[in-house]
């Protein structure tokens, strides 16, 4: 009877404590989301290669490059107790030339650095202002969200921009970065004018239904100026005037024709955060344990 009791009461507790950790309120957050789905539009394989190959010979050309300060890591001491044991002689030596080959840390050319934006948050900002003549965006950016924000803004500035598979391995390594998941090219990039010609008539237009007309018109000019068979420089130039001049009819006029939009009600979206509650490892502890 004894051991029946014991029994009973062990398993009131476990069931206790098992509903009372179940019985916390999930935190649910609801906000308004964009009825209005972007995406980009994907390039056709042959495209892609010519876009990749382009910027490849262009960057290997100018040499662009950053080059970053070797880092000194910490030695533990029996590893610099075992190296001064060894000869000194043959330390030495490939220190001075190991020193003798060392380049200055940063950009090889910080002018032509400056003809570029790499990276989202500097391409959003030379968006903001209306600075890019192209853009191109990696598809191995994860989330989707990091980079769809891009769509709107470009179609807003009448910018190409695109999204390139395998742009962040092809590129990044050239220049000496990890990764670059975006890729703007500035208006007054004498360096890229070339690349920037070749690669606009390879992009597809972008689709959002209130700047549907300008980036048609802009694709539009893109496709008379290469049939006239105009040299690449004069193509971009011709692209440059066209673009502002575009703008300032657009800001002198009245606003645009909109009859084709259709306006959509906005959704409601419930969020939870971190729902698999998966919870991040201390980084104290482990360091700890590792001394």
């Amino acid at each position: 009877g004894d051991k029946t009791q014991n029994h009973l009461r062990m398993s009131v507790i476990q069931q206790g404590t098992a509903t009372l950790r179940k019985a916390k309120k999930t935190t649910v957050k609801t906000c308004l989301d964009n009825p209005f789905v972007f995406q980009w539009k994907t390039i056709d394989g042959e495209d892609m290669h010519f876009i990749l190959e382009t910027l490849e010979e262009r960057i290997k050309h100018i040499g662009l490059k950053k080059i970053e300060s070797p880092r000194k890591k910490k030695r533990s001491l029996t590893k610099k107790q075992a190296e001064r044991n060894c000869d000194a002689g043959t330390n030495d030596f490939p220190k001075e030339e190991a020193e003798s080959h060392q380049q200055k840390p940063g950009w090889t050319d910080i002018s032509i650095r400056r003809q570029l934006a790499i990276g989202v948050n500097e391409v959003t900002k030379a968006l903001e202002k209306n600075e890019l003549l192209l853009l191109l965006v990696c598809k191995s950016a994860k989330p989707a969200m990091i980079t769809s924000h891009l769509i709107e803004l470009s179609a807003s500035r009448a910018t190409p921009a695109g999204q390139v598979p395998r742009l962040s391995e092809t590129v990044a390594p050239l220049l000496g970065l990890t990764s670059i998941l975006a890729l703007g090219f500035k208006k007054q990039s004498d360096k890229f004018t070339e690349a920037i010609a070749a690669i606009i008539p390879k992009i597809p237009a972008l689709e959002v239904p209130w700047f549907q007309y300008r980036t048609e018109e802009s694709m539009a000019y893109a496709d008379t100026d290469s049939s006239e068979s105009l040299e690449p420089k004069e193509l971009v130039e011709v692209l440059g005037d066209k673009l502002t001049s575009q703008k300032r009819k657009h800001m002198e006029s009245n606003q645009p024709d909109l009859s084709h939009v259709i306006l959509q009600p906005l959704k409601i979206k419930k969020l939870v955060p971190n729902p698999n509650k998966i919870k991040k490892p201390p980084r104290k502890k482990k360091k700890a344990f590792q001394h």
